[in-house]
């Protein structure tokens, strides 16, 4: 089994990068494979509203200037996804909610590829914002229909500059008990594959109350 991270800070191994390699370690300790992708130094622009991912059906957003569609494989690919980000205005961070918007509209559009699969997020944040940015990121995981695992208090811990993270005692054990959870939660979903049934998919409605 495999989790793929996208650390959404401009800082490869900042607070964000901290929390996700703490996530990670106890994945690994469970024999589940963890990979780290850092997206947030890149240029990444946003969605463009051009339906093309909808219209074309082939798993790729139909802007090419960046890794996005890369990313996208990757997610299909994994197991489980944990997905990092930084506060910025007490929200994401722009390049990553950039990335999101595209890559979940894209797997959510072509046959709901993270439909079932683990996914985990967590939140780095000097002061305030962390709770609403963690309810944010939350809002991907459970629009693609995909199982998350709990930790025992919000996914968020607390530092400024690189490192001051892991003072966070509270912090750091939050990320522990959800890499816990999360290793558990897959090795459950595989053992259980074969003698439960899965819930078949429904066609999305969409509606905008417009008579």
């Amino acid at each position: 089994m495999k989790v793929i991270a996208f650390n959404g800070s401009p800082r490869k191994e900042g607070n964000t990068y901290s929390a996700l390699s703490a996530v990670g370690e106890e994945l690994k300790q469970q024999g589940i494979e963890f990979e780290i992708v850092h997206i947030g130094n890149k240029a990444v622009r946003g969605c463009i509203a051009c339906m093309g991912c909808v219209k074309n059906q082939n798993e790729r957003c139909v802007i090419d200037t960046d890794e996005v569609n890369d990313w996208i494989q990757k997610m299909k690919e994994a197991d489980g996804i944990v997905l990092g980000s930084p506060v910025y205005y007490a929200g994401i961070a722009g390049t990553m909610k950039s990335f999101l918007d595209r890559a979940f509209f894209v797997t959510s559009v072509n046959n709901s590829m993270l439909r079932n699969k683990v996914g985990a997020t967590a939140v780095a944040v000097r002061r305030s914002g962390g709770v609403s940015t963690f309810d944010s990121l939350n809002h991907y995981i459970m629009y693609s229909e995909m199982l998350m695992p709990t930790s025992n208090y919000w996914n968020v811990t607390h530092g400024l500059m690189p490192g001051e993270a892991l003072k966070d005692e509270e912090g750091s054990q939050i990320m522990r008990v959800l890499g816990k959870n999360m290793a558990w939660l897959l090795k459950v979903l595989a053992a259980g594959k074969s003698q439960v049934e899965p819930v078949l998919p429904e066609k999305k409605k969409m509606t905008n109350f417009i008579r």
